[in-house]
């Protein structure tokens, strides 16, 4: 996910790498996108999720989950188990990320019915688990998924930030552009705004906190607002731990149905 959430996959994410223009002292546009894609997120890291979706009467739903990454030179791997409430318990999805620019793979094991189900290309704008969050921002966008380019800078939430736009490349993507700003230096997104094909913001996602924990940025608190049905996601992470050696051969549909017994 751009944002990084451990992302990764942002949350992850998300070699920073100095990739300044030759022009002048300011990156370009494509140039901000891979520092935030690349920004280090260890080996592996785990962390404890809390869900909290609210609606437009103020009427309240909590999710707690464990969440399991590891990143490789080729490949992002997360996997989310849902430990409550009883409705959700025992669900879980895993997505990989390919830094070469393919499509993420992502599935979903639903316990109800004991199948995993792998979420298609034709579904990733969906709505995951009823949140204001789809599959597509689960994953980590790759920077060519999208032309992007600096449209101004300002100081948000105390913080000097490039304002980027970016333009989808393919058709299939929910909304026709993203404005996003983006914090120099530490490459971390504040907030991003989603238009419609009428140039209208219908979804807004911002993040109210960020730690350096073992010397990684990491985000742990965000909030997706749905604007068009008044309708929230926040999402905060604590017990954030970094390479704690998890195995590659664990993120795998076995694990998925077996829970999080790593």
């Amino acid at each position: 996910m751009f944002w990084k959430i451990s992302l990764g996959l942002l949350i992850g994410t998300i070699f920073v790498g100095l990739l300044y223009s030759q022009a002048n002292d300011r990156p370009s546009g494509q140039e901000v996108m891979e520092n935030v894609y690349y920004r280090p997120t260890g080996d592996d890291m785990t962390a404890d999720l809390n869900m909290v979706l609210t609606n437009s009467r103020g009427a309240t739903r909590e999710r707690s989950i464990k969440q399991f990454s590891r990143s490789t030179d080729d490949v992002d791997k997360k996997m989310m188990f849902f430990l409550a409430p009883a409705d959700v318990r025992d669900t879980s999805f895993m997505n990989w990320s390919y830094h070469d620019g393919r499509s993420d793979d992502q599935w979903i094991y639903l316990p109800a019915i004991r199948r995993i189900r792998r979420i298609s290309s034709n579904s990733k704008n969906d709505a995951f688990m009823g949140s204001d969050f789809t599959y597509d921002d689960l994953g980590e966008r790759h920077p060519d998924e999208d032309m992007h380019k600096i449209i101004g800078e300002e100081e948000y939430n105390g913080e000097p930030c490039y304002i980027v736009e970016s333009d989808p490349v393919g058709s299939d993507d929910a909304f026709s552009k993203t404005v996003s700003w983006i914090i120099k230096d530490k490459w971390i997104g504040l907030k991003r705004e989603y238009y419609d094909e009428s140039g209208e913001v219908y979804k807004l996602l911002q993040v109210d906190n960020y730690e350096e924990i073992d010397d990684y940025w990491v985000i742990t608190d965000m909030i997706m607002r749905d604007l068009n049905r008044d309708h929230s996601t926040r999402i905060t992470l604590e017990n954030v731990k970094f390479n704690i050696g998890l195995r590659d051969n664990q993120f795998s549909e076995r694990q998925m149905m077996q829970g999080p017994r790593f």
